[in-house]
């Protein structure tokens, strides 16, 4: 395992993209959570509006460049053939794959880390100016000392990381890279849409506590969860529950299927 880490981290460090794609991460998830807490006011006691989910909105798009960078990680090497090098070197796939996934994870987390707090610094800043004062119910914008923002913000990040694990087991069932990023953001974004145009309830209920985005984005909630369709932390269980069968069902494609 210690080989498998050592190899897969020199590849991945190696790689210009990575450094790119991992920047993105960040800069995007600031920049999209910096417009919206500039956009969204609050200009009365009781405006209905949870800060740290406008705060954090900036994770739904930052997720997409996490998608890419994970689903490259193994696409590519598929791509140039080099996978082929890769398990020459280190015959044993579960390893090559547990290597993959641990360190994409990791610089995942790593990424979304600065994201978050990036984020949370910038609408500290900005979110006052936009109603979000005491006087209207928000005594503590923000602080990592509530709580309900703590989990919101940690989960935000765990939440990334299932993405890059999601998205890593998707790639490495299909391989191809357009497919595999094509299908990763269908499975994303798709969903909220169908929610939207989804009369029944009990079938809008549905979408919103199964699909991964809709369920794992639930972690961000800090008001009114009673209302909720599912909880949090059971929202980014789902969303584990997927990036979990993401990797099973790639694992198996890894180990069944010549290089």
């Amino acid at each position: 395992m210690a080989e498998s880490l050592h190899a897969e981290w020199t590849k991945l460090r190696t790689l210009p993209g990575t450094f790119w794609l991992l920047l993105a991460i960040a800069v995007l998830t600031i920049a999209v959570s910096a417009a919206a807490e500039a956009a969204v006011p609050c200009s009365a006691a009781d405006c209905g509006q949870d800060p740290a989910k406008v705060g954090l909105t900036g994770i739904e798009f930052g997720q997409a460049v996490v998608a890419i960078l994970a689903v490259l990680a193994v696409s590519g090497e598929y791509s140039t053939g080099m996978i082929r090098v890769t398990f020459a070197a280190m015959p044993r796939r579960m390893t090559v794959l547990a290597a993959k996934a641990t360190l994409i994870s990791g610089l995942t987390l790593f990424a979304g880390a600065v994201a978050v707090l990036g984020s949370v610094l910038v609408g500290r800043l900005v979110m006052p100016g936009k109603g979000f004062t005491a006087a209207h119910g928000y005594p503590r914008l923000l602080a990592l000392t509530d709580s309900s923002v703590l989990r919101a913000t940690g989960g935000s990040v765990l939440y990334l990381g299932l993405i890059a694990l999601l998205s890593l087991g998707i790639a490495t069932l299909i391989r191809d890279s357009a497919t595999s990023i094509g299908v990763v953001l269908a499975l994303l974004y798709l969903s909220p849409i169908i929610a939207g145009v989804v009369s029944d309830p009990h079938w809008h209920n549905r979408i919103e506590r199964y699909s991964p985005m809709n369920a794992g984005l639930s972690i961000q909630a800090t008001r009114d969860l009673a209302g909720m369709p599912i909880g949090p932390w059971e929202g980014l269980g789902v969303l584990a529950a997927w990036a979990a069968g993401a990797l099973l069902a790639g694992g198996l494609a890894l180990r069944l299927r010549d290089a």
